[in-house]
């Protein structure tokens, strides 16, 4: 676990030295053990990694053997290995077993096509002292955080946002257009982040800064196939395939001399990766980690035990009350650094303490398979309501709904009249490039009902969805229903919410590294391209992968209804015995004062959710979104960013300074 930071000044005109120093300090929970510096005229470039001996990472800022190449590195390069033999065979000699002197002499021997043969995650940047050029990357799929901002005389970057408002006149502002992606989408659309000016750098792309300027590009882009494009394999050859694909992705993020442990949940997804695992390297004592709750509607952990019993693994398992929800919301939002629509982000924050208090830096984790395998109920209600479609007056083709979501209230004991009113929306616009999600945004998006009028105004007529969709028209042309759903979760949902604010943000918050076999590149591509009935044959999910692993995994967990992971509600979060600071920010002064929100009918949801009975999803989402962002517009104001004292500052154990490089102009 590392986290990175640094900027390009045109005229230099700040302490190159104490800003790099408070933008690491903001991230020091990515790093606990290391920092080093490289410090130029123009340029401060920062890195912090989580090694307890130093000793072995005294070259943590490397640079070439002419020393015009500096790179600053977060993540994993999985087949170093292969990566390593590479270099030798074009006399390139590493001096250590780092990542990012692989991925450095990798960049000078090939340029940015070094970028298509690493397979890991990361985000790096590597500066050009003979070019005058910034080179930064982010890995395919996104699991490395990059942001960046930039104005008429600075670039500046970091692995969190926090770290950017480190830098002067750098200030954080909500912007309305993102805050109304998020109520939509559960998160902004790339490149765009919650603040206004700050972007991230997509997954799949590297950004130059030069005298050019600065220029973003793709080098891999999420796939997708025309039926005609389908792999021709039969399914037992498809099976086949799909096992030694996935045999050789935990393989490389397992290797022999690192430790590391595993997330089982009880469902079929960790089941699948800890059985590779344990397949692997049958002596390994594994380490595995889970979430349960007090509430018995949520917990899972007869299945977990299931699991844990299979495999003979060392288990530990956090418990998570309602109490834990709100002691940890604050601290949720703050690593997240965006609005949440639902505590989950919590309980996955518990599991990394967990974790690093057990001493494991490393796990592993089954996300990603139900994207790239069609394992969520959206993609069953899609093709429920494409069908219905074609009679949309039928009164049976509704009913097969009925048992998407027997979690959700509104479900229970629901009748036909009331299925076509809660899943007819826009039933027969089949032809839209994002049909499939269409009825979860526009549900969604009903959180927009509690802006202000203020808010409202600045928003004025933009639509989100319809931006979308108009994006998406020619890239989704031609594929198939569920590739188009599959396509969608994937890049909005999965990228911008589960694998950030529910996923790495988390990890991170307590310097641990997920690793997700499921989103090796290679695995993604495969799937992608298989036919759909393969993945979602009639209503069953993730088809290939239960064939797959039939005697390899309990049956039971196999054969157990499709349940996402769910964490307590949001009206937990109106207790009476909740902390005076949620009553502050919910209060009359704070909701007008940030602007966001109308007091009203914020105040009616609360009393609502005091009151209890029928509580939608809807009002959950919303009760989240509402506190969050207070919270959120809380930690990150410019009071929080102008008062680290000088006591709180990270101790640097190794600068760089270089002062021979002269100014060049960025325009």
């Amino acid at each position: 676990m590392s986290g990175i930071a640094g900027f390009f000044s045109k005229n230099r005109r700040v302490d190159t030295v104490d800003v790099l120093r408070r933008m690491l300090t903001r991230i020091k929970h990515r790093g606990l053990f290391y920092n080093a510096i490289y410090v130029s005229n123009y340029v401060g470039l920062g890195n912090a990694k989580s090694f307890s001996n130093k000793s072995q990472n005294q070259k943590l800022l490397l640079t070439n053997k002419e020393e015009t190449l500096w790179i600053v590195w977060n993540g994993r390069v999985f087949n170093h290995s292969e990566l390593s033999s590479k270099l030798l065979k074009l006399v390139y000699l590493l001096n250590t077993s780092s990542d990012s002197e692989l991925v450095l002499q990798l960049y000078e021997a090939y340029g940015v096509n070094c970028l298509n043969v690493i397979n890991g995650q990361f985000a790096f940047c590597i500066w050009d002292s003979i070019k005058k050029e910034m080179f930064l990357a982010r890995d395919r799929v996104g699991v490395c955080p990059l942001y960046y901002s930039s104005t008429a005389n600075d670039f500046v970057f970091g692995s969190e946002m926090k770290a950017i408002f480190e830098y002067p006149d750098l200030t954080p502002k909500i912007s309305a257009k993102s805050l109304s992606q998020v109520v939509t989408f559960w998160s902004t659309i790339s490149p765009n982040t919650i603040f206004e000016g700050v972007y991230e750098l997509s997954p799949g792309h590297y950004l130059t800064l030069n005298s050019s300027g600065i220029q973003s590009k793709a080098y891999w882009t999420y796939p997708t196939f025309h039926p005609h494009d389908y792999s021709s394999c039969n399914l037992a050859d498809s099976i086949e395939e799909l096992d030694a694909l996935l045999s050789d992705a935990v393989t490389i993020r397992t290797p022999e001399n690192e430790s590391y442990g595993a997330y089982l949940s009880g469902g079929i997804d960790s089941s699948v990766t800890t059985s590779f695992i344990k397949k692997n390297h049958p002596n390994l004592n594994l380490n595995t980690f889970s979430i349960s709750f007090t509430d018995n509607n949520l917990d899972e952990s007869l299945y977990q035990n299931l699991a844990v019993d299979y495999y003979n693994t060392i288990h530990s398992r956090v418990i998570c009350s309602s109490e834990d929800i709100t002691a940890n919301f604050q601290n949720a939002v703050w690593h997240a650094e965006t609005t949440l629509l639902r505590t989950a982000p919590i309980p996955m924050f518990l599991l990394s303490k967990l974790a690093h208090r057990n001493n494991i830096k490393t796990v592993i984790s089954g996300e990603g398979a139900d994207e790239i395998l069609g394992g969520y109920n959206i993609f069953k209600e899609a093709i429920i309501r494409e069908f219905w479609a074609k009679f949309p007056s039928s009164k049976f083709r509704p009913l097969l709904l009925n048992k998407l979501y027997p979690y959700l209230p509104q479900m229970q004991n629901s009748n036909n009249n009331l299925l076509k009113m809660f899943f007819g929306y826009k039933l027969t616009e089949t032809s839209s490039p994002v049909y499939s999600h269409l009825l979860r945004w526009h549900n969604t998006s009903r959180i927009k009902n509690y802006f202000s009028s203020e808010l409202k105004y600045e928003i004025n007529d933009y639509d989100p969805v319809e931006e979308v969709t108009d994006n998406l028209k020619s890239k989704l042309k031609g594929v198939d229903l569920l590739s188009r759903a599959q396509w969608i979760e994937s890049t909005i949902f999965m990228q911008g919410y589960l694998l950030s604010s529910q996923g790495e943000r988390m990890t991170g918050a307590n310097s641990v590294e997920g690793r997700y076999p499921f989103l090796d590149h290679r695995v993604i591509e495969f799937c992608m391209k298989l036919k759909p009935e393969y993945k979602l044959k009639g209503l069953n999910e993730k088809y290939i992968l239960k064939k797959m692993m039939e005697n390899r995994i309990p049956q039971e967990i196999i054969n157990r209804q499709k349940q996402p992971f769910r964490a307590p509600k949001a009206s937990i979060l109106t207790s009476e015995h909740n902390p005076p600071f949620f009553n502050e920010m919910l209060s009359k002064e704070k909701i007008n004062s940030a602007g966001f929100f109308d007091f009203n009918k914020v105040n009616h949801l609360i009393e609502k959710m005091k009151l209890g009975g029928n509580i939608t999803e809807v009002d959950n989402m919303a009760f989240n979104a509402i506190l969050s962002t207070q919270v959120l517009a809380s930690l990150f104001n410019n009071n929080n960013f102008t008062s680290l004292p000088e006591s709180d500052l990270i101790t640097l154990d190794y600068i760089i300074y270089d002062r021979s490089i002269k100014p060049v102009q960025i325009h």
